[in-house]
Order: C-alpha cells, then structure tokens, then sequence
C-alpha cells in the first residue's frame, strides 16, 4: 500500500499538536481552542487524537488512570480530550477521530492474516506507520459541524488539527511521531505545521524562568526527524523578549513563533489568548490561505458573563470516582454551561459516597442547592449514593440522576415508597438466586456477551417523552436523541407498582421498550436518565437539562420563582 501516492492529493491543512517536557500541559484545550478560532473564521475543521496506549480504547481503564471516558455518536469509547473537541467546535466527532496503538495494531494484524501484505515482514515502518497516517487523512474528512463550513462527502476539511498524545520521549509514541514526520514529507511545506506544547518551569528562588528543558524537548524532537515550525511554552510566569530570543536561537524556532501560554482563569478563555497572541494569524500565513474576518464575540460575551458571575450555588455529586475529577469532565463542564445561562457561579461538592453514612448526610450536604448522582459501576459507595437520594426526595432538594444515578433512585424509590425491601440491581447480585429481586436487570442482548471492551450499549439512542411531563417541558420536544453507555436497564414487571406509588416513567425508547427516564411529580425538580446529556453540552450551547438543573437549584437557593 502507497500511503504517500494514495493520499498526497489532499487539500486540508495539517497542525500536529505535540507535547513535552510533562504530561498535563494541556494539549487538547490548545487544540481544541485553535480549532475554535479557524472556525470563527469560517473555516471547516476536523480534530482528532492519537493516544499511543496499546489498549484499543479506554473503554475497559480505571478512571483513576485514564479520566473521562468520553462516548461519541457513533458509539466510540474515547479520550476525554475528544470531549473538548466537540465542546469548542460544537460539533459532533466519530470513532475516526480517536485512534490508540492497539487500534492500529490490531488492524496490521488482522491484515497480515488476511495475507494483505503478500508475505511481507510485517514491521514498525512501514505497515504500522502507514495505518497511522490512513487513519489520519479518514480523519480529516467530512465531520457534523454546526458551525463551520458544510463539507461534502469524502471532501477534506480545511484544517485538521492532530494531537499527539503522552510525551516525546516516550517510547509508545515512537510510531505516532515518525507517521507525522512522513506526512511532512509527503505533503507540501505549506499544507502541514508542527505546533510543540512545551513548559518552563519558574524558579522562586531566582525569580528566573528555565527554559533548559524546553531546549532539550525539542532536540528530541529534532532528533526524531520533527522540526517545530510553533512553540507555545507554558509557563507561570509571562514569557519576556529575552527568553524568547534565548529559545529562538537554541531551538531554531521564530521568535514571533513562539507562544507565552500562561493560565487563564477558565478554560474559555483560551481561545481569546490564543487570538492574542495572532497564532492562528501566524499559521494562516504559514499555510498561505487567505484571511478570514475573525468573529470572536461570542467567545467574549462567554468570558465577559463568566467573570460576571457573583451569586454561587453550591451543586453536590455523589460519586465514586471523585478522588479525580477528570472521571467527571464532561459533567462539570456541563454543569458550568448550565449556570452561565443562570448567572451564577456554580460550586461543585464532589463527594465520596463510600463515606456517606445516615449520621453524617446533613452535614455533608448541607447548603447545597442540588445533588447529582451519575454514572459509574459495580457496587462500592452503592449504600451512599442511595441515602443521598433519598435525602434529596425527602427535603425537595432538586436531583438528578445520570445512568446508574437513574437505576439507583429506582431501587431507593422500591425501597422506601413501596416496601419493596429486598430489590437490587443484577449488577450488585453475587448468588443467582437473588436475580428474582433484581428491579435493575442485565439488557437482553448482553446475557451472551462475553468480553467487556466496547459490549454496552454505547452511542445515540431515540428516546420518546411522555407529554406533561418536567423532561418534556425542559426538553420542548416529544423525540429526543441522547447518548448512552449502559449494561443494566430498568426491570418493567416492576413498572406499575411504581407508578402507583408516584414515580412517573417519562422517557421510553420504544423500539426496545427501555425505561429512559423517571421523575417523581411532587417534587420541586427531580428526574433521572438512564442516558449521557453531558457529552452533548456546550459552552455556546448549553444542555437543556443542566440548564433547569441549575435553574431549579437556583431557586431552591435564592427564589420562589418557577424555574425550567
């Protein structure tokens, strides 16, 4: 297979994003940002990541290790960092614009098999690096852009942003970058751009910036075939003339190349600093593409209304994963969309359900003007997560239950509103016997599954609500569509008791006859979903049920005023 031959008639741009001297520097917001600012401008943008870990998506790794597993429409297990993609783009990614070591692996592997390769060595380079660089130029194909320029099918984008995941130094990475140095020699030298995201750490003592590390990233870089053509340089302290001049020399990057990246109060503001340091002006000029009038003003008003915010709700979630706040990004994020709309300054109380007991829940949550409970697995903090559930029914604190925060707030509902003591969930179960009282049952088409990696239900499902109901009302809408990540549904023999008792099944997907979402109607606000609207929230558009979360939880707080 010619790579070079095969894709060298592509018109997109490319900017590979890498990374060095620490992780965490924070690769994909600078991605992502840049790819707001080319669409400002109206060009059409794709982002895409490449984690060289040898597992074929994160799907089956701890939170505690890996964050965030953000699921796209399509059903893909991927990074968190696609999460901010979709956030700042706002636009909806595949499972192409997502790629790890064990992915390309595999592929090389079930090809060799096939005999594709003719009898062929199967090596590093060129079969691994070629997988890499195909997927890339998939990648940089058609994407659902709200806001930028439609593109056609199979048509290139403009601009495909590329970040590399992990360190250079790394070993796993090895692969990924020498894929990106050969597509810097396939195409011409004004259609691909090397951005490298780089730290100078700030010494107290001296009150001196040390820019060493950030030379001695480069020549790895260098030494590995890459030479940057952008430096951004993360740093506490603001980045002088002097040093610059000092890493120019060293590193054989432009001054004006080089970027002073301070931190910025909110990750919204990355975009405004960004376009102040005329970076993507640089790179427009480094691709010789003709400027486009940037808009940038509803980037600004976000920042302006966010810096504005005075009042401050306090917003609890009871989680199990709540040691990293990474395993829940998509949701603070969404939390934040939700209060901008509101004016106000929402505080999240993450809380350890594992150390929740009935003496201490006053405590814990007292102040709060809601609570959410959302998605996790397995048992542990499982008693927990359910007396906060029902403290929030029983004083009218407004809750919301995300995936096993909907199957939680069922079996408490049972528990405590229809005396069905002994109910469980088939998850939690540790003799078959007890499968009789699981109100919380394994979904038909997992009973013959046997692997775990990408086996759940994953990705976009149609969800039908009930009219006269607070979801419909938030939602203003009888179909919905929404993405999910579950095993375990909703037991329906259990149905009419329930209803009885006063739980309303709002939400059904009727061509599976799924429970989708429940609320109780004598309550201020008080609804649960079997589903993900966190990963379809943005800055400039938030989710409508974060939105009346934090409306309700507002009022609560402050108001009597009705709030949806």
């Amino acid at each position: 297979m010619n790579i070079k031959n095969k894709n060298n008639t592509s018109k997109a741009k490319y900017i590979f994003v890498t990374g060095g001297v620490v992780s965490s520097l924070g690769k994909g917001l600078t991605a992502a940002s840049l790819g707001a600012l080319f669409v400002a401008r109206g060009f059409s943008v794709s982002l895409m990541k490449c984690d060289p870990y040898i597992n074929v998506d994160p799907g089956t790794l701890s939170p505690f290790q890996h964050g965030e597993v953000f699921v796209t429409e399509d059903g893909a297990e991927t990074d968190l960092d696609l999460g901010h993609y979709e956030r700042f783009l706002d636009c909806n990614l595949s499972k192409n614009h997502s790629i790890t070591t064990g992915q390309v692996y595999e592929t090389v592997i079930a090809n060799e098999r096939r005999g594709d390769y003719l009898g062929g060595t199967v090596q590093v380079i060129p079969h691994i690096t070629d997988e890499i660089k195909r997927r890339i130029y998939i990648a940089s194909k058609s994407i659902k852009n709200k806001t930028s320029v439609k593109i056609k099918q199979n048509k290139h984008v403009d601009i495909s942003i590329v970040e590399i995941g992990g360190t250079v130094g790394d070993i796993e990475g090895l692969p990924f970058l020498e894929a990106i140095r050969q597509i810097g020699l396939d195409l011409n030298s004004n259609q691909v751009a090397f951005v490298h995201l780089t730290y100078l750490p700030y010494l107290e003592k001296v009150e001196e910036l040390k820019s060493k590390p950030t030379q001695h990233s480069v020549k790895a870089l260098r030494e590995i075939g890459i030479h940057p053509d952008f430096l951004i340089c993360r740093s506490e302290k603001e980045i002088f003339l002097d040093i610059k001049k000092k890493i120019s020399a060293q590193c054989s990057v432009k001054i004006d190349n080089i970027i002073s990246a301070t931190d910025s109060s909110n990750i919204y503001e990355v975009p405004l600093a960004l376009a102040n340091n005329k970076l993507d002006l640089q790179l427009l000029e480094h691709f010789n593409i003709a400027k486009k009038t940037l808009k940038l003003q509803k980037w600004k008003s976000l920042a302006e209304n966010i810096k504005k915010q005075k009042k401050e709700v306090i917003i609890a979630v009871v989680g199990k994963y709540t040691h990293l706040k990474e395993s829940y990004k998509s949701l603070h994020e969404a939390l934040v969309h939700g209060s901008i709309l509101h004016n106000v300054k929402v505080k999240i109380k993450y809380i350890d359900s594992e150390k929740i007991s009935s003496k201490n829940i006053n405590i814990l949550l007292k102040d709060v003007g809601g609570i959410l409970v959302p998605g996790g697995f397995g048992n542990r903090g499982i008693s927990g997560k359910m007396l906060a559930i029902k403290h929030a029914r029983e004083k009218k604190i407004p809750f919301f239950g995300i995936c096993l925060g909907l199957q939680i707030a069922v079996i408490e509902f049972a528990k405590n509103m229809c005396n069905l003591k002994s109910v469980t969930s088939e998850e939690f179960i540790t003799k078959s016997s007890d499968k009789k009282n699981c109100i919380i049952a394994l979904m038909e088409d997992q009973k013959k599954q046997n692997k775990k990696g990408a086996s759940m239900r994953l990705g976009a499902y149609d969800c039908n609500l009930k009219d006269n109901t607070l979801i419909s009302s938030i939602y203003k809408n009888k179909n919905i569509s929404e993405r999910h990540r579950h095993r375990y549904e909703f037991n329906n023999k259990y149905l009419s008791t329930l209803k009885k008792a006063g739980l309303v099944f709002s939400g059904v997907n009727k061509k599976m006859n799924l429970i989708e979402s429940v609320e109780i109607k004598k309550h201020p606000w008080f609804l649960a979903v079997q589903f993900h609207p966190e990963f379809k929230s943005r800055p400039l558009n938030p989710h409508p049920l974060f939105a009346s979360f934090i409306g309700a939880s507002v009022k609560k707080k402050f108001c009597k005023k009705k709030v949806l």
